[in-house]
């Protein structure tokens, strides 16, 4: 068997395969349809039983212009604070203080149309069940007209509705009632109100201002006065004069201190000169000849760096002659004694550069300390100075502040006083509020639009949620995915004839006759019907065993299925005749001890079979029946019944019968039990040669039979293939996957000559 016998297949693509998605739809098409009229029908309903609503809406233009004359510069906004004073705007908008106003100026508070407006159902069975529940309650008293007033600007807030337009200056004031002349005439008051409120705001905000101002200018000039005399008076006690804004200690300080800084940086770079030649010349004179590099900028540098390009050079040559003529040649020992005296020269001339570093370095030295001392004693002598100065800096500057400060209150002051003369409204109505003549409320094309969309939608997530929940076999290509193993074809359902009237199976034969028939036409219907696609399917399913089993002269074939009532013994019988009608020498053996389906089927009540064949009561073939049309032999299960059956399918004398009949029969079909509920057929495993796995289409797992068959590998590894019973062959279609074969059945009707 493959090794891959219960693989999963992998995605091959990632993208969304659009023709596997459209065949899902249709397959849910009548699930989709059922939710679009369902949502359809509730939207129709919603907009039967809610009462209209009416809106009117008015536009308020806030305009700074307004009051342009009044002031002198206009203010500079920013973005940010033009948004917020609009949004501040649309808030006093939906005020409950205005919302009061206007219930008043309406009498709203005695208007029953407003205070109990007609209600959706919702609503009205919400109000029922409170008045209900109030019953229990504690008595109250009748309403005051306080309480009306409350309500009815409660309600009013509910209705009203403000928004800015846009980036613009414009507000929308709105209003919503099921009363058409109502809303006209609230929104118009808003609108009215809202202008009224300004006006009334500007007058009090700059009269209160103003009270206060007055009083503030006498507090601000007095102690402007007192702070300018005190800093003149400081002055003259601590001599605090200055040239140019800044003290002349101050002066020399600054300026000792960037002296000393720049001392710093000289030290520093006298010291690393010292010590970078000071350790050259600490490694003695060929360490010392050898790693100096001196900068072309320095003293000297051009001598020593010709001293040392001699010193290469010969030393070069001294060690050529060397490698030539040996170590005490002549000329060798000149080349050594005069590379030597080089090196005492280049020595001699770094030791002199040294020095004078060292010296550079000492007097910089003595530099920084006669400036940082100096630095300390300018700042002793300027400490007292500074302290004063601080203190007079701190009086002018809150001198300087009472002084602004007295000009601004006094500057506002003067505004306000202005203001209060002329108290004009930053805003006007730039489109007054109509009585509306349609309704706004519910929206019909756009109610039943979303009821559409809502039930495609909820339709759409059913059917994608049962295509998800989809885990039974529907086609061949699931049996492949899940199992990995062959696929021999549909099983179309079959429905039970009714028996002729009068006819009798086995009319003229006694019980005891070996020569019988089987009861049911479901049990030989590739007999009845060779041409049917049934019949086509179970060619296959033998074609396959043939394949398979090559050399095997005698073939123990058993059909299972994981469940009961998914047809495998109907599959088996129809194998078997299939067989049998072909000239082949077959014996279909009812497997199933347990539930004796195949027995049942075969006219007469036997006297004995499979149990008492293995038990060894009498020789087997005396319980063999013959079906007269196909020649089939059969052995039913038994007269008895026997609670040890897995025992009885895997004992010795079952053995022993099976080599008997593969001596006699070419085929060996056997009904064997489910998978599921027993272990029969795993006791039988071992005499079989193969085994056909019966599923029932759209009602077997395909989870529960790739675990049973993971479980029982001896029954998967002689698996010759999968059969799809009670297949519904008009719905076949719709869950092949784009371009399979069961999109083509209806093509392949005219090959079938005869129909089940």
């Amino acid at each position: 068997m493959d090794s891959n016998l219960f693989r999963r297949d992998e995605p091959t693509e990632k993208f969304i395969d659009l023709e596997a998605l459209l065949a899902a739809l249709w397959r849910r098409a009548w699930l989709i349809a059922l939710f679009v009229a369902l949502g359809l029908a509730l939207g129709a309903a919603y907009l039967i039983v809610t009462p209209p609503v009416y809106t009117a809406a008015t536009r308020i233009l806030i305009d700074e212009q307004l009051a342009k004359f009044t002031q002198e510069e206009p203010p500079v906004s920013s973005s940010i604070r033009i948004d917020s004073m609009i949004l501040s705007e649309v808030e006093i908008l939906k005020s409950a203080r205005l919302a009061r106003t206007v219930v008043l100026a309406e009498g709203l508070h005695e208007n029953e149309a407003f205070l109990n407006p007609p209600q959706a159902p919702v609503a009205w069975l919400k109000s029922r069940v409170k008045a209900a529940l109030s019953v229990f309650g504690p008595f109250r008293p009748q309403q005051s007209e306080e309480a009306a007033i409350g309500k009815a600007t409660a309600l009013l807030q509910q209705g009203m509705s403000a928004e800015r337009v846009g980036r613009s200056f414009v507000l929308e004031v709105s209003f919503r009632s099921n009363d058409p002349l109502l809303a006209g005439s609230i929104t118009r008051a808003y609108a009215d109100a809202y202008l009224s409120d300004q006006l009334e705001a500007n007058f009090d905000a700059t009269q209160r201002a103003m009270v206060w101002l007055q009083g503030r200018l006498d507090e601000l000039q007095q102690s402007s006065q007192a702070a300018a005399l005190e800093v003149e008076r400081y002055r003259a006690e601590n001599g605090l004069t200055a040239t140019s804004g800044e003290l002349i200690s101050e002066q020399q300080l600054s300026d000792l201190n960037s002296q000393l800084i720049l001392a710093r940086a000289e030290t520093a770079n006298a010291r690393a000169r010292y010590e970078q030649y000071k350790s050259i010349i600490e490694r003695g004179g060929e360490n010392a000849v050898r790693n100096a590099a001196i900068p072309p900028d320095q003293p000297n540098s051009e001598l020593i760096n010709e001293l040392k390009s001699r010193y290469l050079t010969i030393s070069s040559r001294a060690k050529d002659i060397e490698e030539r003529f040996g170590e005490d040649h002549p000329q060798a020992v000149n080349l050594r004694r005069e590379v030597s005296e080089l090196e005492r020269q280049i020595f001699r001339e770094l030791e002199q550069l040294t020095e004078s570093y060292r010296n550079e370095y000492t007097v910089a030295r003595a530099r920084e300390e006669s400036l940082r001392g100096n630095v300390g004693t300018m700042a002793d002598e300027s400490s007292v100075t500074g302290r004063a100065l601080v203190k007079l800096r701190e009086l002018e500057q809150r001198s300087t502040t009472l002084a602004n400060l007295y000009q601004t209150y006094l500057a506002r002051y003067e505004e306000a006083s202005q203001q209060r003369s002329l108290p004009i409204a930053k805003a006007r109505v730039i489109s007054e509020a109509e009585n509306p003549v349609g309704p706004s409320s519910p929206k019909k094309t756009m109610v039943l639009a979303l009821s559409l969309v809502l039930g495609l939608f909820a339709g759409g997530g059913t059917a994608a949620l049962q295509e998800f929940r989809e885990r039974f076999f529907r086609t061949g290509e699931d049996v492949k995915a899940a199992l990995g193993l062959k696929f021999l074809g549909y099983l179309p359902r079959l429905e039970q004839p009714a028996q002729a009237a009068g006819r009798k199976p086995h009319e003229g034969k006694s019980s005891n006759d070996k020569a019988i028939a089987l009861s049911s036409n479901m049990l030989r219907v590739t007999k009845d019907a060779p041409g049917s696609s049934f019949a086509e399917t179970m060619r296959n399913a033998r074609l396959s065993a043939d394949l398979l089993l090559q050399g095997t002269s005698s073939k123990v074939i058993g059909f299972v299925s994981v469940l009961p009532d998914e047809g495998k013994t109907t599959v088996a019988a129809n194998f078997a005749c299939l067989a049998a009608a072909s000239g082949v020498k077959t014996l279909l053996i009812d497997g199933d001890l347990r539930n004796r389906g195949l027995s049942r089927g075969i006219s007469g009540k036997p006297d004995g079979g499979l149990v008492e064949a293995i038990m060894g009561e009498k020789h087997w073939p005396n319980y063999v029946r013959v079906d007269r049309s196909t020649q089939l032999a059969i052995l039913p299960a038994s007269s008895k019944h026997f609670a040890h059956t897995s025992e009885l399918l895997s004992s010795p004398g079952m053995q022993r019968f099976i080599e008997e009949a593969r001596r006699m029969f070419t085929y060996i079909v056997v009904d064997l039990p489910p998978l599921g509920p027993v272990i029969d057929a795993k006791a039988f495993e071992p005499m079989a040669d193969g085994f056909i796995v019966v599923a029932e289409w759209g009602v077997t797992p395909r989870a529960l039979l790739r675990s049973t068959l993971e479980s029982e590998r001896g029954i998967a590894s002689k698996t010759i293939g999968v059969i799809l019973n009670k297949a519904n062959m008009k719905k076949l279609a719709r869950y092949a996957a784009p371009g399979g074969a069961e999109s083509y059945l209806g093509r392949y009707a005219a090959y079938y000559g005869e129909r089940v």
